[in-house]
């Protein structure tokens, strides 16, 4: 661990999988876009399906991070990196998931279940097993989801860097995250609500293809990020170090 690189690479996974694990756990509750920001929600028609709002799961907060992380980490450690960091990541998220059910399995003390009644919670064991107690298709969907569009991302990421070289950043940071959040965006939906839940497959285009607007947008904006975290890491490694490590993966 004396070498800087080591620590450079634990501190990207360390920041990739407790986001993607926040957000796969704080990704249950759904937030108004354009209320957030004071404005009116929009209405509009996907695959005749008619859409009031961006309606998203809080996850897309941290989501950028993760993109953000795998591509640096795809950058300075290449395929073999991000590819052990997300199988890791994905097999921390089921051991969370099923670690939630046990503590939603164990029976409650009786009087925290009605410990905050006074604030209008009447039964907050019933509260955490709504909130916390996702179905078991959401998360096989989010996992699958997840490791698809890592390793999407993963490929597209070099094979648009073979072309650039060390140049065009944003090219290949904000291009691999697009192609791979197109993917990601139908899987998730496409295993959670149309194989779980009975959703038409026109909603699941409909919503999903919202989701992908807001990531798109998303991604564009977090481009500046990448040019921040890359020179970071350049002042923390050296150009030369930095430049090297690049170009040995």
């Amino acid at each position: 661990m004396k070498d800087k690189a080591s620590k450079l690479f634990v501190i990207l996974g360390g920041f990739f999988v407790t986001n993607a694990l926040l957000a796969e756990i704080i990704g249950v509750k759904i937030f108004s876009v354009e209320e957030t920001l004071g404005i009116e929600p929009f209405t509009f028609s996907f695959f005749g399906e008619k859409i009031e709002g961006f309606n998203m799961t809080a996850g897309v907060l941290l989501w950028p991070v993760v993109f953000v992380m795998t591509d640096i980490i795809n950058e300075y450690f290449g395929k073999k990196g991000v590819r052990m960091l997300s199988f890791m990541t994905a097999g921390l998220i089921l051991y969370a998931f099923l670690m939630i059910q046990a503590a939603i399995y164990v029976v409650p003390a009786e009087w925290w279940v009605v410990d905050k009644a006074d604030v209008g919670v009447p039964d907050q064991f019933k509260a955490f097993k709504a909130i916390f107690g996702q179905g078991s298709w959401i998360i096989a969907g989010s996992i699958v989801a997840f490791l698809i569009g890592q390793m999407t991302d993963v490929i597209s990421f070099r094979y648009i860097r073979k072309f650039t070289g060390k140049k065009m950043i944003w090219l290949r940071a904000t291009g691999s995250t697009l192609i791979s959040q197109l993917i990601d965006s139908f899987v998730v939906l496409f295993i959670a609500f149309y194989i779980g839940n009975d959703w038409s497959f026109k909603f699941v285009m409909a919503i999903a293809l919202t989701n992908y607007i807001y990531k798109f947008v998303v991604a564009i904006l977090s481009t500046p990020l990448i040019y921040a975290v890359h020179y970071f890491i350049e002042k923390y490694l050296g150009i030369e170090k930095a430049e090297e490590l690049a170009e040995s993966v």
